[in-house]
């Protein structure tokens, strides 16, 4: 493993910027229409409490980071297995960031270039900063942090002196009852975006100030939340259900209504924001593929593996499906059920139950 330290404000701001990601691309919780803001919240609810269970498996194995304990945990061979399988969620994570990405531009402002161009200078510069480092890329992100919000509170504001918002939009609250936003809910606002914590696991072990990881990432979790929520809520009040619900890209669609004398044509604000998000979130994932393959395969210098996986999660972002639709109709039936389920809850409470038990019984033998 990297032998880094991050301080705990770096972590705050890298726990933020990769929660709100590409969270705020897509519209979270569209299922739920006008209620999508209440599924964001219960889903932010529940991924604090899902935290918890990533914070006692870190306090059981402070040093290590998630690639390690899982052979601590289950032995050996079927650590590794499970390790293995975890380097290549990451590494699917980081690819269908990356398409979203792709998609977002080449729709909009770079209609006439291809998506490859565009995925391959994104990883290209993403290789960069992994080859140098989690202290480099936590460093750029305190920078990128504050440009982030004053565009983000640059955005809001317009959108308000444009007349854009109708709280009308956003009545009545709960119209078809409880169940679709459980639904919603439960197959996508608790695993996306606050269940892929999950990839923090293997971040923690740089922190210098371990008394602070749960303040830090819990603040940062409620922070990004609270901040897709008010974006959810932007995006229904400004656009209308209908509309919001239909749009791939609601925020986009939001800002280019704005018209406040001769001020229009913002998308620029969007799209600036966005790379950096996609960035952020592309890069952590990619780095935690990285240094989990570099412990489970014993290489001693993790950079030489950071091209290889690089290309691997290029063309894959380029195969993984046809089209747009094709990506999405994966991501909402296929991924949430089989893969952030599993990774993201079953196996770290099953790990975490399996932990307790064996460091109960190694007090109760030191005793």
């Amino acid at each position: 493993m990297e032998q880094a330290k991050i301080n705990p404000s770096q972590l705050f701001v890298l726990v933020v910027l990769f929660e709100m990601g590409s969270a705020i691309l897509v519209g979270l919780g569209a299922d739920a229409k006008q209620d999508a803001w209440i599924a964001i919240l219960l889903g932010m609810s529940a991924g604090l409490c899902l935290f918890f269970v990533y914070y006692q498996l870190y306090k059981y194995y402070p040093d290590l980071p998630l690639t390690s304990y899982l052979q601590k945990i289950l032995g050996k061979w079927l650590g590794r297995f499970t390790g293995l399988l975890y380097i290549v969620y990451f590494m699917y994570g980081a690819t269908r960031v990356l398409r979203d990405f792709g998609e977002l531009l080449t729709t909009t402002i770079y209609s006439s270039t291809p998506m490859f161009v565009i995925n391959t200078l994104m990883i290209l510069t993403i290789i960069y900063a992994i080859h140098k480092g989690i202290e480099v890329i936590a460093r750029v992100a305190q920078v990128y942090f504050g440009i982030v919000y004053f565009l983000a509170l640059l955005g809001m504001l317009l959108v308000i002196f444009s007349g854009l918002i109708h709280l009308e939009n956003i009545l009545p609250i709960l119209e078809n009852g409880w169940k679709p936003v459980m639904k919603t809910f439960l197959r996508d606002t608790i695993t996306f975006p606050f269940g892929e914590m999950i990839v923090f696991t293997m971040l923690l072990p740089f922190i210098n100030d371990p008394k602070k990881v749960k303040v830090v990432c819990l603040g940062g979790m409620i922070l990004s939340g609270v901040n897709i929520t008010i974006t959810a809520v932007i995006n229904i009040t400004a656009l209308g259900v209908d509309l919001f619900v239909r749009s791939n890209f609601p925020l986009l669609t939001t800002i280019g209504k704005i018209q406040l004398g001769f001020i229009e044509r913002l998308d620029v604000l969007f799209m600036l924001y966005l790379i950096i998000g996609g960035f952020f979130k592309v890069a952590i994932l990619y780095y935690a593929a990285v240094a989990g393959a570099a412990d489970i395969f014993n290489f001693k210098n993790q950079r030489k593996l950071g091209f290889p996986i690089g290309v691997i999660i290029l063309f894959a972002s380029m195969t993984i499906a046809s089209s747009y639709a094709e990506h999405i109709k994966e991501g909402l039936k296929f991924v949430t059920v089989y893969l952030h389920w599993p990774f993201q809850i079953i196996i770290p409470c099953i790990l975490l139950m399996i932990a307790f038990f064996r460091n109960r019984k190694k007090q109760s033998s030191s005793s």
